[in-house]
């Protein structure tokens, strides 16, 4: 009974953990597009990574692999200095 105690609340937490990434994830997006329409002083190449960043970020969340997209997402900030 208490090792089914412990998995259920591992899953638990786990659920929870994972909503809460998935929940982040459209902030951090919105977060770089507002950056993108300020016009970034950005070389092509910075540019063209930031946009490649910012599309695997969204495809990894509609994935459902939130830290995945957060990871992604985090890398194209870091290029356009978003804190």
């Amino acid at each position: 009974m208490k090792k089914f105690q412990l998995t259920t609340l591992a899953t638990v937490l786990l659920l929870i953990s994972t909503s809460a990434f998935a929940f982040h994830c459209p902030k951090e997006m919105k977060k770089i597009d507002a950056a993108l329409a300020a016009k970034p002083q950005l070389t092509s190449a910075q540019m063209t990574e930031v946009k490649k960043l910012r599309a695997e970020g969204e495809t990894f969340h509609k994935a459902g692999k939130h830290q995945e997209a957060l990871d992604a997402l985090g890398k194209a900030q870091k290029i356009l200095k978003i804190q």
